[in-house]
């Protein structure tokens, strides 16, 4: 049997039907960091970012006939680790245009938590919470 360990990477892929406008929240109003891009590799295309490095990635695919179908689970919960981080994100997101939305879910706001809906309908959830190894 393969053992999961620390050493191991991870990327979530998601469906874009506009891969622009979701490469200008996340690239350009989150801020996270391009790792990778790919043009029409047999019919798809795509952005692959980092969370916040390579040994955590977003994948985000547009192809023909995408159709993103959220629901209000689908979520990319990011622990920024202090209320400070989260506002800092949150601002920058704001000024590009975005505003946050309030969560079904009331245990992000209990926490603290600013929530955002990206331009295909999943929900980015800034959390000034701590994910650690020692939790």
């Amino acid at each position: 049997m393969t053992e999961i360990t620390s050493r191991m990477a991870v990327r979530v892929a998601r469906p874009s039907r506009d891969l622009d406008a979701a490469a200008a929240f996340y690239r350009d109003a989150l801020g996270l960091p391009v790792l990778g891009s790919f043009d029409d590799h047999d019919g798809f295309s795509g952005l692959i970012l980092g969370l916040p490095d390579a040994s955590r990635q977003l994948e985000l695919v547009a192809a023909p006939g995408a159709r993103p179908a959220p629901s209000a689970e689908d979520q990319l919960v990011l622990y920024l680790g202090s209320s400070e981080r989260v506002e800092e994100a949150a601002a920058r997101i704001r000024a590009a245009g975005d505003e946050p939305s309030p969560s079904p879910n009331p245990y992000w706001a209990n926490v603290g938590a600013v929530c955002f809906v990206d331009p295909d309908g999943y929900w980015l959830v800034l959390s000034p919470q701590s994910w650690t190894d020692d939790r």
